[in-house]
């Protein structure tokens, strides 16, 4: 049985999809300068105007103890899990760890193929859209510890050579770190968001994106005392609805059907309170 697209979910999908709702493909092209700086401009106005990449904060930033220990929780994490299953997905391990630097590429490029399929969005375009979402990338994680960017790797039971890169999903964990122009319904700033979560095509149908949204959950208890977490769900979208809801949260808020007239689809904002954290930091 084949698989829905996996949409992005969604602070990305919101910056990006008036642009390309607004033209007619022929004119989202790399040899295209004009419009490509436009569609960049629109990019930047959803996140930080500081682009910066590292494993650390931007040089000459302050942080205070809460946001030290943040930066060590982020650092340390890792999660190793052993995907057993029956039927055509197989076996495999998943690791979940946060973005490196020399990752950049391979994350935007799996980030800008899954903004292409949810969208309608002809594959040949997919170079314009890695090279606007690797800009969008680097902007929410030289907010760290205030961003996080999680990405899973996958290998397959009996494999040889390297994991292959199979999702990512972005938190931001409190005001400082929230977008500035977020979907609606609009979370509140201070909560933790979950968005931008996305599955390599070739590798759903084996619980990684819910092994992925544990994960966020999972870091989201260690760093931040505020544990109402938040996330978007495409009305349209039953397949992740469905995992969202067997992962505890419920739907606080639904778009109206006026959302059309903004080129949005409908969407839900979907909440669950964590429990507290009893792991340990950096634990496997």
């Amino acid at each position: 049985m084949g698989c829905n697209p996996t949409p992005l979910s969604l602070s990305l999908d919101s910056a990006l999809r008036p642009f390309l709702a607004s033209r007619s493909p022929s004119v989202v092209q790399s040899r295209h300068k004009p419009h490509a700086l436009r569609f960049l401009k629109l990019v930047r106005r959803a996140s930080s105007p500081s682009p910066f990449l590292s494993n650390g904060p931007a040089p000459g930033t302050f942080l205070d103890p809460e946001a030290l220990h943040s930066l060590d929780a982020l650092r340390l994490f890792r999660r190793g899990i052993e995907l057993d299953l029956t039927g055509d997905g197989g076996g495999g391990f998943l690791e979940i760890r946060p973005m490196e630097a020399g990752e950049l590429e391979a994350t935007a490029q799996l980030l800008a193929e899954s903004f292409a399929e949810s969208m309608f969005v002809p594959l040949r375009y997919v170079y314009v859209l890695t090279f606007l979402v690797k800009q969008y990338i680097e902007e929410r994680v030289a907010l760290e510890p205030h961003v996080a960017v999680l990405l899973g790797f996958y290998r397959e039971a009996g494999a040889e050579g390297e994991p292959q890169l199979a999702a990512t999903a972005e938190i931001s964990f409190d005001a400082r770190g929230a977008n500035a122009a977020p979907p609606t319904p609009v979370p509140p700033r201070e909560c933790p968001y979950i968005c931008n979560m996305a599955v390599k095509k070739t590798l759903r149908r084996r619980r990684i994106g819910w092994h992925l949204l544990k994960a966020c959950e999972e870091l989201i208890t260690q760093i931040k005392a505020q544990r109402r977490v938040y996330l978007h769900c495409r009305v349209i979208d039953k397949i992740p609805f469905q995992m969202y809801q067997k992962a505890g949260y419920n739907v606080i808020k639904t778009d109206s059907f006026l959302s059309w007239f903004t080129l949005q689809r409908r969407k839900h904002l979907m909440c669950k309170e964590l429990p507290p954290c009893t792991d340990v930091i950096g634990s496997p």
